[in-house]
């Protein structure tokens, strides 16, 4: 299932890169910023650890799926590996962690109150927690994996009801990812020029999820097919950290308790 799904961008997938880069981007953020004792809500298939691993005295994932699991705890022996949904942050103490790292997660949970006051709640005095999440308004489509997208006005004040300082930054491509997310959205429009009565919007989610699955996985497929020599470039670099504008990607967001 993880080869095929478009939700977990993945490491292996040619046709996923320029997703794949700009969610690695997050990682190189912070990788010199990590310290003490670290854990990671969402951790997918992994592709950040290696460069979490290197700064942590100790290690703590949680992910929904046993299968990601399985595989992190075959390659990180020493890491703790906790199986649940969230939120709650069920079985975590108080003041448990120096870093807190969820990426690409927020969007895909209903109760994000309650998640963002959990994180406060196991951050330690002083630590830091790294969110990030797409920005609504680069959303071309609906996404029926996505519990709620926000825009800057949303994500701030989610944050602001729980911790007093934060900031929100934003991740930024260039004219190289410029070019592919506009060949992506005239793409996903002619996919959509079909639904004329906003069917996308009035199908409930667990509906929508396997044909989207399908639609998507072969618009990438298309792209790279088309587009191979601009799919493969796209790279790190091609992705910075900036202020928040109309041309923001993703929202990273730094809370500090």
């Amino acid at each position: 299932m993880f080869s095929f799904s478009t939700e977990i961008t993945s490491s292996n997938i040619q046709s996923d890169n320029p997703l794949f880069q700009r969610t690695l981007k997050a990682y190189h953020l912070i990788s010199e910023k990590v310290y003490g004792d670290v854990l990671e809500i969402g951790c997918g298939e992994g592709y950040g650890l290696d460069l979490i691993v290197k700064k942590a005295n100790t290690l703590t994932v949680i992910d929904k799926s046993k299968y990601v699991l399985d595989k992190i705890k075959n390659r990180y022996p020493k890491t703790t590996i906790l199986h649940q949904n969230i939120p709650p942050l069920t079985n975590i103490k108080d003041n448990s962690f120096n870093i807190i790292i969820s990426f690409q997660v927020i969007e895909h949970i209903k109760d994000a109150e309650l998640f963002i006051r959990e994180v406060h709640r196991i951050l330690k005095p002083n630590g830091k927690a790294y969110i990030t999440t797409p920005n609504s308004k680069k959303t071309i489509a609906r996404n029926p994996w996505h519990y709620k997208e926000y825009n800057y006005s949303e994500i701030n004040t989610l944050i602001k009801n729980s911790f007093l300082e934060y900031s929100i930054e934003a991740i930024q491509g260039n004219n190289k990812t410029d070019n592919y997310y506009l060949k992506n959205e005239q793409s996903v429009k002619r996919f959509l020029r079909f639904d004329i009565f906003k069917i996308q919007y009035k199908t409930p989610a667990i509906l929508l999820k396997i044909p989207y699955e399908f639609a998507n996985r072969i618009n990438r497929n298309k792209l790279l097919k088309k587009n191979s020599e601009l799919v493969n470039s796209i790279k790190l670099e091609d992705y910075t950290l900036q202020e928040y504008s109309k041309h923001t990607l993703d929202f990273f967001c730094t809370l500090t308790k």
